[in-house]
This record gives C-alpha cells, structure tokens and sequence, in this order.
C-alpha cells in the first residue's frame, strides 16, 4: 500500500512560541487563484506560518515543541492516502444525490474517556443509524467518525474566569487540560504525542470492527445497546432488523452469501478539524503513488467557523493538502466569499472535495442557505452540502450547563432538507456531535429528557451531544425525509 510519504488574576508566563521551528520545506507548484484574480504563490508544508494563524496555543518552551514535533514527523501516518482518495470518492456521489454522508461522534475527545466500549458503544450506533438511513433513502451511507483525532476545541475567548479567577481557556486534551488551575492550562507538546498515540489506537479498533465481522449485515440485530431494548427507538429499530433480516434471507437463496465482502465489511472512515496546525503539519505526508501532499492525521478535515479566512493559516495549509476537506458555515457566511473559498481549496471543481457543512439556526437556515447555494451553483462549483444541526442550537439551562434541544436540532434538519427541496439541489448528508453513552445532555426526544435530568449523566466535557437513543430517532425522521425525495422523484419520472 502507498503511505502518503480581576481581582485574583492569575497569568501564565510563558515565553510565546505559537509554531515551532518548521518542519520539511517541499514545495508544491498549484494553480490556485488569490482572492484578487492572480496567479497565487506557491504552497509548502510550512507556508502556512507566513499567514495569521487565529486559535493556536503559546508554547512555554520552544525547544520541546520543536523535539516533539521531529518526533511526530518520525512516526508512521495514521490513516493512507489511498483511503482519503476512497473516501473523496464516495463524497463526489453525495454531491450528486447518490449517496448520504453520516458524520458522528464526540465534541472532543478525551484521554480520561478512552476505552474500548466507548469506541465501540459510538460504532455501533452509527452502524444502526447507517442502516436505517440506506432502507429509508435507497442509497449507500458514507460513515465517516469525528473520532481518532478530534482533540482540539476553537475557544470564543482565549480566557475564562471562575470566582474571580481567570486563566487560559481549555483548548482541547491535545494542548492543555481541563481542570480548573494553573498548571492543567499550560499548553504541553507531549500532549500531541498521547493524542497521536491514543488516534492510532482507535482507528485501530476501529478497523477491527469494520472488517473483522462486527460490522457484518448478519449482526444487525446486535447492534442494539443494552439501555435501549425498552424504548421506542429501540422496538422501531428491531422491527427494521427484521426486514433486513428477512431480506438477507432472500439475497442468500439468490446466490450473495454471508461471506460475500460487502456482506460481511464496512467502509468507515476518520475527520476532526483542522485546527493544531504544527500537528497537523507533522502528519502530513509526500503520497508515492501520487505526489500530493496527504494530512495523514485523518481521512477528512475541516476548517471551522473561527478559522476559514481568506487570507489565514489553516485555509494556507488546507489548500495545500489532498484530502477532502470540510467547510464549516454559519449564518456569518456571505455568498461571494463561500465561493471565493471554495476556489482557493478546490481550484480544479473536483467533485467530493468540498463538503459545505451548514450550521446555523433552522429559521436562519431557511433565510441563508438558498443565497449560498445559489452561489455556488452560478459559479459551477460541486460540493457535498451536509447539515451539522448542532452548533446553532447551544442553550444555557436554568442549571447552567450547555445544553442543546432535540426539538430544536430536528426543526433545523427539516428546514436543511426544505430548502434543499425548494432549490432543486441535494441534501448530502448530517454533522452530529453524538456518542454511543447513555448521557442525559441534551434535552428531548421520545424519552422527555428535561432540564433536571441533566445532571444525572452529563459526562461531556466540551458542548452536549445526542445520546444513542436520540441519535436513532434523528436517523429515523432523516430516513423519512430521503424516503420522501426518493418517492418523489420517482413520481417524477413516471416509474
């Protein structure tokens, strides 16, 4: 295979090293426009560090960073370029409405919540709710995980205060910790070594599970987690099983054996966001087959709301890398400069590069997006335009804690496919901040988790994420609405 070669203020004082030293310095020739309309200047793995890089720590010690950094540069690719030009791929038919992107998993991972049944527990959920969307849309899923990589979180402020004490913020286990005091907020390179370590063991497990038989259509039923088999989720998604079951049957007799690979296998990949740049640069890789540039820390990337600058670092870095990258857009993003980004990234209009990922609010949604897809559309640009109905949907509750209301979540996804519907383009897939736990974070669904039931099990350690039970019956109303489109347009079509 090629690998892709106040009162009491408290402050930290550190000797500000935001970068380190640069790593190799290969560079790439590319055609990219600048946002002026010229020729745009060549890119390499360091070019990055010319431009302004918003939302990265301050290392104490500059000589540390740079040891850990040669560190990372030393040590083999998480994930292989050819699986990244796979996945890219599978997203160019989601573009065109032949297939679904399903993307989960944690807000942030974390080193204190990392195990095996966890990994596993998150899996199995979007395997249950990958099945329910390819029987309600009739097409492939994409299962891509926000996990092996997702470590660093963007912060609103670069400080937070607590009974008048203030002290960095908490950006993420791969940079600092999150307890309350001095120490734990001091950006820590070695905490790159552990994330790296603690990625490569969960996409290993990851791809145990995928093709060593647990992932197989003839589990179906057992994929059901224990504190659901009395719920309404729960008896929906048996009598889905059944039918699979039943249809599994029929496929046997017609000569698809269980030990057919696409019976017994799954495609799942890895994402996180592009955020830790001089990680992010320590994993990138030169493909033999290929010659491109792969960020082999993970399959996707996306850049985030606080990042996408025209002008800025992470966009420098990403438009230099060969994977399939996500776009992250709230209801800030004007029309012309989506489409100016998406020139910078995409030069060449190569389908499954560019996934537009929406997040902003179910009546902003209804109000914005059909300016953006319009847009792009003008422009003849191809993207994968995916819903993360998430991040616009944050609440405080009476408690104090972060919390998010399925109700909420379900009408953005509604006004994402309306609008979809009403433009005559495609709904290619959702963004969930999720986990395979039976945490109680956010509030709503068929199971009425309220505002004093939070507490019980709230386990996050960033911002709330949908339980499996809620997670199961967001894919259930999604599989409704791609039933929908599919009747439709066969309708259409006179068949």
């Amino acid at each position: 295979m090629a690998v892709a070669s106040s009162s009491s203020l408290i402050t930290l004082k550190v000797k500000p090293c935001i970068f380190g030293s640069p790593r190799r310095s290969a560079v790439v020739r590319n055609c990219a426009k600048s946002t002026a309309g010229t020729i745009s200047t060549s890119w390499s793995l360091d070019s990055w560090r010319a431009k302004k890089a918003l939302q990265l720590p301050e290392y104490p010690d500059a000589n540390e960073l740079d040891l850990v950094l040669q560190t990372l540069s030393s040590f083999p690719p998480i994930v292989f370029a050819g699986e990244a030009r796979n996945l890219e791929e599978k997203l160019a038919q989601a573009a065109m409405g032949n297939a679904f992107l399903l993307q989960g998993g944690d807000c942030a991972e974390s080193f204190k919540e990392f195990t095996a049944n966890n990994i596993r527990d998150t899996f199995r959920v979007i395997l249950q709710m990958g099945v329910v969307l390819m029987f309600g849309g009739q097409m492939p899923v994409i299962k891509v995980g926000r996990m092996a990589g997702q470590f660093a979180k963007p912060r609103s402020d670069s400080f937070e205060e607590k009974n008048g004490v203030t002290l960095p913020s908490y950006r993420g286990d791969n940079v600092n910790g999150d307890a309350f005091d001095a120490a734990s907020r001091i950006p820590d390179p070695q905490r790159m070594i552990r994330a790296y370590c603690q990625s490569v063991s969960t996409l290993n497990l990851l791809r145990a599970f995928a093709t060593g038989g647990y992932a197989a259509m003839q589990r179906v039923n057992q994929w059901n987690l224990d504190f659901m088999e009395h719920s309404e989720q729960g008896d929906r998604y048996r009598e889905l099983a059944h039918r699979v079951d039943e249809a599994l049957g029929f496929m046997n007799v017609a000569g698809l054996t269980a030990d057919h690979p696409i019976m017994s296998t799954t495609d799942f990949w890895t994402s996180h966001e592009c955020l830790l740049l001089p990680y992010e640069q320590a994993l990138t890789r030169e493909d033999s087959t290929t010659g491109l540039h792969y960020d082999c820390s993970a399959h996707m990337l996306w850049v985030g709301e606080r990042t996408r600058q025209l002008d800025g670092a992470h966009v420098e870095f990403l438009r230099g890398v060969a994977n399939p990258l996500g776009i992250k857009v709230s209801d800030k993003m004007v029309p012309d400069e989506l489409v100016k980004l998406i020139d910078i990234l995409n030069p060449k209009n190569k389908p499954g590069r560019i996934t537009v990922i929406v997040r902003m609010g179910a009546e902003n949604m209804r109000v914005k997006l059909p300016h953006l897809i319009r847009a792009v559309r003008r422009a003849g640009q191809i993207v994968t335009w995916v819903s993360d109905p998430m991040h616009g949907n944050t609440i405080k509750a009476p408690s104090g804690l972060k919390t998010r209301s399925f109700d909420a979540i379900r009408a953005e996804l509604r006004a994402f496919f309306d609008v979809h519907d009403q433009e005559g383009s495609y709904p290619g897939g959702v963004h969930l901040e999720m986990t395979g736990q039976n945490v109680t974070e956010c509030v709503g669904g068929s199971r009425t988790i309220t505002y004093d039931d939070l507490s019980s099990r709230y386990h996050t350690h960033c911002d709330p994420r949908l339980n499996a039970s809620q997670s199961l019956e967001l894919a259930f109303n999604i599989a409704d609405r791609l039933r929908k489109r599919r009747l439709n347009s066969t309708r259409s079509l006179g068949i």
